[in-house]
């Protein structure tokens, strides 16, 4: 089997300890032809961390490209930009990798028609709220369904590979001709934490033709730090909230029919604002009106940022990194 060369893409963000074990593990993988662009958005990391990215990028193992914002799918463009491989792999700054995950990804893309591959997530906090034993064969139809798929695209406790409507942005790969042939990119107007942003970059993907397969085998374990990571993890904060439905609003408006939008603003609002199962959130009147009014100012949050898209795609970083006006704007560290 010829395998393709892959770029790992691992942006990260205000992660220190974590980080340094997810690149050891990386580069741990026995993979004939793979490459390590790390996209760091910290400002200053600790004294521990600093030099251990120092030596590994003067040593070649990987490459180290500081830029001086913060944003999840423009740190994404950004490594792709630089990228060499066949396939590009993204997994995040918090991951454990088990050995072969490389060749998981890699094997299937001699099938002419994958051109994604979405990888099983050991996520602690789920696995743990089901026990460790809940398992899904088959998933059901509505994970195909772009309205409601969110519900039900369960990329934890699935065992068995099949066809599936999206990836998790942890533990994902592309052709990368979807990006340099095709011009699929991710959008960098998806904030903070970025939820919906591979949601987003699928729907447009699927488009092309190809399709994302989903295979178990191409796991990793994710940590859930409580920091970094481009956002803020508590979900209690006002930010959080406002960007989780804005969100959410902007990848139906761009991607989803009217009636494919309608089911998922209703699902939303029952899940997410009343707290109905799968969410179970807190049945308190005023934390119920309190989602309601994000919610509400998350809708309209997207339709403006729809609105500005007719002369604004939104694309700033990308934007800034290939303006020839603005030079700095990152400096890779191992030359």
């Amino acid at each position: 089997m010829n395998l393709p060369a892959i770029s790992v893409i691992i942006p990260t963000y205000g992660r220190e300890a974590a980080l340094r074990d997810s690149i050891c593990d990386l580069l741990q993988q026995d993979y004939p032809d793979f490459e390590v662009l790390v996209v760091d958005q910290t400002a200053n990391h600790e004294p521990e961390t600093e030099k251990f990215l120092a030596e590994l990028a003067n040593s070649g193992k990987i490459s180290w490209f500081r830029v001086n914002w913060a944003s999840l799918p423009g740190a994404r463009n950004y490594g792709v930009r630089r990228s060499r491989g066949e396939v590009i792999l993204f997994i995040d700054d918090d991951v454990q990798l088990p050995s072969g995950y490389l060749h998981s990804h890699a094997r299937h893309y001699v099938r002419k028609e994958v051109g994604a591959v979405a990888g099983r997530v050991f996520d602690r906090m789920k696995l743990a709220d089901s026990g460790n034993k809940f398992q899904i064969e088959d998933l059901p139809p509505e994970a195909m369904d772009p309205g409601i798929a969110w519900y039900y695209l369960d990329l934890v406790h699935t065992v068995k590979p099949q066809r599936v409507i999206s990836a998790r942005g942890c533990n994902m790969s592309y052709r990368k001709e979807i990006f340099t042939q095709h011009g699929v990119w991710f959008d960098e107007r998806f904030r903070g934490s970025a939820v919906r942003e591979e949601s987003d970059f699928c729907l447009r993907l699927r488009k092309t033709g190809y399709h994302v397969w989903y295979d178990p085998e191409a796991n990793l374990v994710h940590l859930g730090e409580m920091t970094g990571g481009c956002h803020d993890i508590d979900t209690r904060s006002l930010q959080y909230q406002f960007t989780f439905y804005h969100n959410h609003f902007l990848m139906a408006l761009k991607n989803l029919t009217f009636s494919q939008q309608l089911r998922l603003y209703a699902k939303l609002f029952d899940c997410h604002v009343l707290g109905n199962p799968p969410c179970n959130k807190s049945g308190s009147p005023i934390k119920i009106i309190t989602r309601g009014i994000f919610y509400s100012l998350g809708f309209l949050n997207a339709v403006n940022t729809r609105i500005k898209s007719l002369w604004d795609d939104g694309q700033v970083y990308t934007r800034q990194d290939t303006e020839i006006t603005t030079p700095n704007t990152a400096t890779k560290v191992n030359v």
